[in-house]
């Protein structure tokens, strides 16, 4: 007995050495099949990619409200500086280890003013680069072009402030169906976004003009399946559509809004009835005694 174990594990010995001798070779025979195959498959040029969508531009519904102050005259336009709009809504995004909403506001900022043309923009939020240029011309390390030598202008106004409002889930209803394994559904819900914004006199310190705004922000699911045993088979099938409106869109188009109020509420540009802002009553009725209740 314990011979023929002896040859059974000789053999086996055996065999796991001629399998390790020929390892090497069949490396290099798969590594060959696999370069014959992408030489077959690749063509030499490369692979054309999948372009996907076009690139387009990133306008809100207020966008054309913008748009439309561009084409107003103008003379003698304030010069405008962009402070920090920071993150102040304290929401993070613990599954993805982030911010739930954008750190950008900033430059949305810069970008709906400008869109608007009425308004001198200076740079007043990243100084970094600037001033080491003008450290580098003073201790001629760069030489500043001859056009360009003039002194830096002043701001008439800064604007600050921040996003302060995150409410999740204001509501969220559905509704749901099935009869003998087929059924369907659907749901719906609304978040809202708020921003407060300020604009500073930068001579004065005065804040001359706030606004705070609140926009909310609509999804909805719809479902449909099917869930049956014909004989011993067993048939599933799943369809249905998920479709939210982009929260940073939600905030871009906040900040817009707000830009538009600054043109029109604050330096009196002429505004236009259908970019008026929406004035919803519901906060008022809240103060109203509910039916039934009077005595």
């Amino acid at each position: 007995m314990q011979t023929g174990c002896e040859c059974r594990g000789g053999s086996l010995l055996r065999n796991q050495e001629v399998t390790l001798r020929y390892i090497p070779y069949i490396a290099v025979a798969a590594l060959s099949l696999s370069a014959c195959t992408a030489q077959n498959v690749y063509p030499q040029e490369g692979v054309r990619p999948t372009l996907g969508l076009p690139v387009t531009t990133n306008d809100t519904p207020y966008s054309q409200c913008l748009a439309e102050l561009a084409e107003l005259p103008a003379r003698n336009m304030p010069v405008f500086a962009v402070g920090e709009i920071s993150d102040k809504t304290g929401q993070i995004d613990r599954t993805n280890n982030g911010a739930v909403l954008t750190q950008g506001v900033t430059e949305m900022m810069i970008s709906a003013f400008y869109k608007s043309r009425r308004v001198s923009l200076v740079e007043r939020f990243d100084l970094r680069i600037p001033l080491a240029e003008a450290k580098m011309v003073q201790q001629k390390l760069a030489v500043k072009p001859a056009q360009t030598a003039r002194p830096i202008r002043s701001s008439n106004f800064v604007v600050m402030g921040a996003l302060t409002e995150l409410n999740f889930n204001i509501v969220s209803e559905g509704a749901r169906l099935a009869i003998s394994g087929i059924g369907g559904g659907g749901r719906t819900v609304v978040i809202n976004v708020g921003l407060d914004l300020r604009v500073v006199n930068s001579q004065s310190f005065d804040v001359n003009y706030v606004t705070s705004l609140q926009k909310q922000i609509f999804g909805y699911e719809v479902e449909a399946n099917i869930f049956r045993f014909f004989g011993s088979r067993l048939v599933e099938f799943d369809a249905g559509r998920i479709q939210n409106e982009p929260l940073q869109l939600g905030v871009r188009s906040v900040v817009e809004m707000a830009v538009y109020q600054i043109m029109t509420d604050f330096l009196g540009l002429s505004s236009s009835a259908k970019c008026r802002l929406e004035r919803p009553d519901y906060a008022a009725n809240a103060l109203l005694t509910p039916k039934g209740e009077d005595k």
